[in-house]
């Protein structure tokens, strides 16, 4: 990365390496290095992890949050991506997790987030349609 200007509203929170730092004004920052970010707007509450993708997205984004401890999250995303890949057969999505546990490994947690992130919509497609029932069933039950 070379300079990346970011910039941030006042009482906006901004992760850098592990990093809360908080604003009380309109500001516009400037970095001139690599560095691991995450702006609030992105940040995932644990009661918002509610679907596969976002639960393997939470994990990474704890990761990046607490760089220094990461051998507890690690062991979990392994197991909610083996579980999601044995459960799991639309190939977007199983593709699109793949990728994101490929960046993980390799380091590259920000470009994960990025990933699953663009597979919300998908995995949120893919639910809905789920839990419709079918025309059919739906005329069975209305007998």
């Amino acid at each position: 990365m070379s300079n990346m200007r970011l910039y941030l509203r006042p009482g906006e929170k901004l992760y850098i390496n592990g990093a809360v730092i908080r604003v009380d004004r309109k500001v516009s920052i400037e970095l001139l290095n690599d560095v691991t970010f995450l702006l609030e707007n992105h940040v995932m509450q644990a009661e918002d992890a509610t679907t596969p993708v976002r639960q393997i997205y939470f994990v990474v984004q704890m990761m990046l949050m607490e760089p220094a401890n990461t051998e507890k999250p690690m062991e979990l995303f392994d197991s909610l991506v083996s579980s999601f890949e044995e459960s799991l057969s639309h190939e977007a999505l199983l593709q699109g997790v793949r990728s994101a546990a490929q960046d993980v490994h390799s380091g590259r947690t920000f470009n994960a987030l990025k990933t699953l992130r663009n597979l919300f919509e998908v995995e949120d497609g893919i639910l809905a349609c789920e839990s419709t029932p079918p025309a059919i069933e739906t005329e069975r039950l209305r007998a």
